[in-house]
């Protein structure tokens, strides 16, 4: 029953794409080798700031075989969330982008298991688990083993014919699987936009983020008051940050996505300036109510909001 890894291979990507998802790569599931002395100097740095889940089961980060017995296969996949529409108000405060729609957790995990039901359908009795940004996977270490890209300098994976505007998911097999080849070369040559363009200096050098001077980790991650240092430098950024992104000469391929779970709350985008620094708990609520914004919290928009300078008129 399990003696046909290209078979099961094709079928699983071909799913995988019947489902939505962008790309789907297969990396055989052992210990990361080359990711370990990385991930260990990082934390050893500070760099995760606040995110003390980064130092938790650092050995199952590393080995997928500890997350799931007798696992093969890390089969990884990409969700394009690139929108069609932005917000209207150029002077709103900014919200990043894969935020717009429906929370990506919700969506993703739901493909997952569809794909997972398919393969025990089609192929046999496979135990997998399915991990989508909660749990401790390298997940842009996997694409990559996968062939799905390369790590650019501002730390995201990036797709020459996509850009970096996706999701990443996997799911853990104990099905011996057909591997890709590894991405193995790196495509950012000497471009240094996305180190530029940050406006509070948070990629330390290619591949390095200290995370405590990230804008995304200051407006979600930070659960404390942002720290005064970072007046005049947020870019009027509320939630999360694209800047990195918007700027990287590969994003000029992104598409917008075809997902409806992501289609862009009409509110949300034609909120004007005003109508953000008035906003109360209802209108949070209403706006939010599916969103992966509802993890800040109400309290959490309201302090960053409250925190960014003052446009003039």
């Amino acid at each position: 029953m399990y003696n046909n890894p290209e078979k099961y291979s094709k079928l699983i990507k071909d799913e995988a794409l019947r489902l939505g998802f962008m790309q789907c790569g297969i990396a055989k599931a052992e210990f990361l080798e080359d990711e370990a002395p990385r991930l260990e100097k990082w934390l050893h740095s500070g760099h995760h700031g606040e995110m003390a889940y980064m130092e938790n089961h650092f050995d199952k980060r590393l080995d997928p075989r500890l997350l799931v017995d007798d696992a093969r296969s890390v089969i990884s996949l990409t969700l394009n969330y690139f929108p069609q529409e932005v917000q209207t108000d150029p002077d709103a405060p900014k919200i990043s982008k894969y935020a717009y729609g429906s929370d990506y957790h919700l969506v993703i995990k739901d493909k997952l298991f569809q794909l997972l039901n398919f393969i025990s359908e089609n192929i046999g009795e496979v135990s997998g688990r399915a991990f989508v940004d909660s749990a401790p996977v390298l997940d842009r270490a996997w694409a990559k083993r996968a062939g799905i890209g390369w790590i650019g300098k501002n730390s995201n994976l990036i797709n020459k014919k996509s850009g970096s505007f996706f999701f990443l998911a996997e799911l853990i097999v104990d099905l011996e699987l057909s591997y890709d080849n590894p991405f193995e070369t790196d495509h950012c040559g000497t471009c240094t936009r996305c180190i530029d363009a940050c406006p509070t200096d948070a990629i330390l050098s290619p591949f390095v983020i200290d995370a405590k001077k990230c804008i995304s980790y200051l407006t979600i991650e930070l659960r404390d008051e942002i720290p005064k240092t970072f007046n005049d430098k947020m870019d009027n950024w509320m939630f999360g940050c694209d800047i990195c992104q918007d700027v990287c000469p590969w994003n000029k391929f992104s598409v917008p996505h075809s997902e409806p779970g992501f289609k862009a709350n009409e509110n949300l985008l034609n909120m004007k300036r005003e109508d953000w620094l008035d906003i109360t708990e209802d209108v949070f609520r209403s706006i939010f109510k599916n969103s992966a914004v509802k993890r800040t919290k109400f309290k959490g928009l309201t302090r960053n909001i409250d925190f960014l300078k003052t446009l003039p008129d």
